[in-house]
C-alpha cells in the first residue's frame, strides 16, 4: 500500500486506542444496535461530514450521500436507504442538507460538462429551469447559493412525495423532513424553513420556503 493509505490505518489504530481509553465500552455499546433518530441526505462533498457537523456520535445518524444531495423517484439506491431508515430504524427526522460552494450546483448553473455525472446533474438543472425567473433577478455572484437552497427545497418535496413517506404518514408514523444548507465558509447550518410532517403540509411549506429564498436574494438583501 502507498504511504498515504498506510497513514489512514495508523490513524485508525490511534483513534480506536484513544476511544477505548477515554470511553471504555464505546465499541461494545456500538455493536449492540443501530437506533438513530436522524437520517441525513447530503452531498458527497468531502467537506460536509454529517456526524462532525451535528456533533452526533457514530450510530446516531443514518447517512445517504450523493452528488448535490439529489433525491429522485427513479433512484432505487436513495429510496432503499430512506425506506430502511423509516420502516426499520424508525427515524423521526430526515434532513436534506445542501451546502454552499457546491460543485454540482455550480456545474448545473453554468452548463459545465463534467462527464457521466452530467446525467445526474441534469436533475439540478431541472431545478434551475423551474426557478429560472427568480434566478435571473439575482446577481450572478449569488446565484449558486440561491440554487443550492432551491435544490434543497425541491429535494425535500421529492422525499415527501415518495411512496415511502406517503405510506409512513398514512399509517400514522411521525416523521418530519427538514431542508437545511451548510456553510463551508463558517461551519454553520442554515434552516431553510422547509419542514414537512405530512402530505397536507407540503404545499404550504414549499410556498413559504420559496418565498423566503426569493426575499433573501432580492436586490440589496444580505
Amino acid at each position: 500500500m502507498s504511504d498515504a493509505v498506510d497513514i489512514l490505518f495508523a490513524q485508525n489504530r490511534a483513534w480506536s486506542a484513544r476511544m477505548q481509553q477515554d470511553r471504555p465500552g464505546f465499541f461494545s455499546d456500538l455493536v449492540k444496535q443501530q437506533a438513530p433518530q436522524f437520517m441525513w441526505i447530503g452531498c458527497s462533498d468531502s467537506r460536509v461530514p454529517a456526524n462532525q457537523i451535528t456533533g452526533l456520535e457514530p450510530g446516531e445518524v443514518f447517512v445517504h450521500r450523493n452528488v448535490a444531495n439529489v433525491v429522485v423517484h427513479s433512484d432505487l439506491n436513495a429510496l432503499s436507504a430512506i425506506q430502511f431508515a423509516v420502516e426499520h430504524l424508525k427515524v423521526r427526522h430526515i434532513m436534506v442538507v445542501g451546502h454552499y460552494a457546491c460543485g454540482g450546483v455550480a456545474a448545473a448553473l453554468a452548463n459545465v460538462r463534467v462527464g457521466l455525472a452530467d446525467n445526474w446533474i441534469r436533475h439540478v438543472q431541472d431545478v434551475r429551469d423551474r426557478h429560472r425567473d427568480m434566478l435571473g433577478r439575482i446577481c450572478e455572484q449569488r446565484q449558486p447559493d440561491a440554487l443550492s437552497e432551491l435544490n434543497v427545497v425541491e429535494q425535500v418535496a421529492n422525499v415527501a412525495t415518495s411512496t415511502v413517506l406517503r405510506d409512513a404518514w398514512l399509517r400514522g408514523q411521525e416523521v418530519t423532513i427538514h431542508g437545511w444548507a451548510f456553510g463551508v465558509q463558517d461551519g454553520l447550518l442554515q434552516d431553510l424553513g422547509m419542514d414537512v410532517c405530512g402530505g397536507a403540509s407540503l404545499q404550504v411549506s414549499y410556498d413559504l420556503a420559496i418565498t423566503r429564498i426569493r426575499r433573501k436574494y432580492a436586490a440589496g438583501a444580505d
